[in-house]
């Protein structure tokens, strides 16, 4: 499961240095905010008034050379982020030796990380080099380090505050809530973002942190135990198929998961959710869905496919009410999320995810 190179003697670039990563990696964020700040209300403005669908929008923008600049740097700042000579991947390889031993688990408490070395991954997972991630999270022992260190800078607008994202996230699940659940279940953890606010905020519930990914799985685990969440499991499974009992969990959740999965794996990671939730549990994913216009549509649908996610247009195009009422969940809200202040405000023209809520509830 080793990549080749990045570790001691092999010939890294000897300029590749703490230093010279930071600055690199600051000139990129700066560059984004000016591709969210600027060019994107700009670009905004030349389809006002906004065209009724999305192809019209296309019609205006597709050959114009303020649209082709845009996605021109919409693609390769991702790229560069990741792969360019200061990139994430370079500069993470250039210490393999010490990153790939700090994932031991040998002081992990029993129970906390279960593994599946053997498991055959979705090919729709291993097919992609999502979020172009080489190789994807999956691949390389170090993908938990490179994948954390670029989710840093993933939402721009938030800067220093990117962590708030999931606090607010749990926040809102929680006041939608009746009591703390005893039992949560993440149903693609990463390495732990997503989980580690659910584990703060219900110190005293059996919370399942699940994922594909066994370097996230491992850094997930270690972060966990080095800030004493000792009520949290990290397994290696797929989440669609969870092994979890029926009728068991409280609460399940996801961030970010079902984006990047097919329409019938959507539908498979819904109806799993709904065959754990005990009656009267409460789902509640985190992901990108409601659109507010024919622009937000086009923009959003470019975005997948200049950064290698190439589920999230039809995960847009789902009829997430339909499904969710013929599986049998009632209370469905499905809303806008503001991921960080004024973030939905009218005056707020910046470049930003389509933050959704998805969230319904297993009759008692």
């Amino acid at each position: 499961m080793s990549r080749s190179g990045g570790g001691k003697g092999d010939g890294r670039d000897p300029g590749l240095t703490g230093r010279s990563f930071t600055a690199a990696q600051s000139f990129l964020l700066d560059v984004k905010l000016r591709w969210t700040h600027d060019m994107f209300p700009a670009l905004r403005d030349r389809v006002a008034p906004c065209p009724d669908a999305v192809e019209g929008v296309a019609a205006l923008l597709e050959n114009d050379p303020d649209y082709r600049l845009f996605a021109w740097f919409e693609r390769h700042l991702q790229r560069l982020k990741y792969s360019g000579r200061y990139g994430l991947y370079p500069y993470h390889a250039g210490q393999r030796d010490r990153l790939e031993a700090s994932l031991s688990g040998e002081d992990l408490p029993a129970g906390m990380l279960t593994l599946s070395p053997d498991m055959d991954l979705p090919r729709y997972y291993t097919g992609t080099d999502i979020h172009q991630h080489p190789g994807g999270v999956w691949s390389d022992p170090i993908a938990g380090f490179v994948y954390e260190r670029g989710a840093r800078s993933t939402t721009p607008t938030l800067g220093a505050k990117h962590a708030d994202l999931h606090t607010r996230f749990t926040d809102k699940v929680a006041s939608d809530l009746n009591g703390a659940p005893a039992t949560v279940f993440d149903m693609a953890c990463g390495f732990g973002k997503s989980t580690m606010p659910f584990a703060a905020t219900y110190p005293d519930a059996d919370i399942v942190a699940m994922d594909l990914s066994e370097p996230c799985l491992r850094l997930g685990a270690r972060t966990a135990h080095e800030a004493q969440r000792h009520n949290l499991r990290f397994v290696q499974r797929d989440a669609t198929e969870s092994g979890l009992p029926e009728d068991s969990q409280d609460l399940v959740t996801s961030t970010m998961f079902l984006h990047e999965m097919p329409p019938n794996w959507v539908e498979k990671a819904l109806r799993e959710s709904f065959r754990v939730l005990k009656p009267g549990g409460r789902m509640a994913h985190l992901d990108f869905y409601l659109l507010p216009d024919a622009f937000a549509r086009f923009i959003h649908y470019g975005h997948g496919r200049r950064n290698n996610e190439p589920f999230m247009r039809p995960l847009a195009e789902m009829d997430l009410p339909a499904v969710l009422t013929e599986i049998g969940f009632t209370d469905i809200a499905i809303k806008p999320f503001e991921e960080s202040p004024g973030a939905l405000a009218a005056e707020n023209r910046s470049w930003r995810f389509p933050w959704t809520t998805i969230s319904a509830t297993k009759p008692g």
